[in-house]
């Protein structure tokens, strides 16, 4: 079944932010599922250095048409300069949760 779903990834420096995040996309209706996973140690290189941090990840289940609201949501939330905001496209999945997406993500 074709879709037009999304899981748009992301990372917040802390679970609070993490938290907000999650509760403004849910209040808005941009996203149908938010989940926070355990902290990750990151690695990356950013002005010329080595860098490391704890992170919290989110995946974020919506609809490919929310996509630029939600980079806008986080953008204005989060504290970094230049988050991590990746979206793939649901190939694939099982047609009553991807309904429930297209459903519960529409505003």
């Amino acid at each position: 079944m074709p879709t037009t779903a999304l899981m748009v990834l992301t990372t917040c420096p802390d679970k609070a932010m993490a938290d907000a995040i999650a509760k403004r996309l849910i209040e808005t209706g941009l996203a149908a599922c938010v989940q926070l996973g355990q902290s990750v140690e990151s690695y990356y290189a950013w002005q010329g250095a080595v860098c490391q941090s704890v992170e919290v990840p989110l995946q974020i289940k919506c609809l490919a048409v929310h996509y630029h609201a939600i980079e806008q949501l986080i953008m204005e939330q989060h504290s970094y300069q230049v988050p991590e905001i990746i979206a793939l496209p649901i190939e694939q999945g099982l047609t009553t949760y991807l309904q429930w997406i297209e459903e519960t993500s529409q505003s």
